[in-house]
């Protein structure tokens, strides 16, 4: 008998529309959040939390498969989501997400803290920009970055 392997790494994935255009209005983010879990989990991923902005999007998911790699899993969401909003229509113009993403680890034990956040990201972002609070997430995680190399930020 070979023994199991057991992970538990939780992750939080952002990022945002092409040219950060506010394309995912409350008509649709029910729609758009649902059709992303449903991915998450067909990749065998289980998400925690999700809340789709009109310009940026936060998952936090639970990282249970590891034989796809974070960026794989993050080109197959943008992809397929892409094909959905826009075979469905769901923006009045072509729909598409801005290259790159940041993806940050949480412990099990900040795990609720992090749910909340995400859960509460209307309420946040009215005293917060996106980009403040992306160069604030950047910091803390202490990874060095280049202002050009951001989001396209307009704010």
């Amino acid at each position: 008998m070979m023994p199991n392997t057991y992970t538990q790494i939780y992750i939080q994935l952002v990022f945002a529309t092409k040219g950060r255009e506010s394309k995912i209005t409350n008509l649709i983010r029910d729609e758009i959040e649902k059709y992303i879990c449903g991915i998450f989990n067909n990749k065998g991923q289980k998400v925690l939390a999700i809340y789709a902005n009109p310009d940026h999007i936060h998952i936090f998911f639970s990282y249970k498969n590891l034989q796809i790699t974070i960026s794989d899993l993050v080109k197959i969401v943008k992809i397929e989501s892409t094909n959905f909003i826009n075979e469905k229509k769901l923006t009045l113009n072509h729909f598409a997400w801005q290259q790159g993403y940041g993806a940050f680890s949480y412990s099990k034990s900040q795990k609720e803290k992090v749910v909340h956040y995400i859960l509460n990201q209307e309420a946040h972002h009215k005293k917060k920009s996106f980009k403040q609070e992306y160069i604030e997430f950047l910091n803390a995680f202490e990874i060095e970055f280049k202002d050009e190399y951001l989001f396209e930020f307009y704010d």
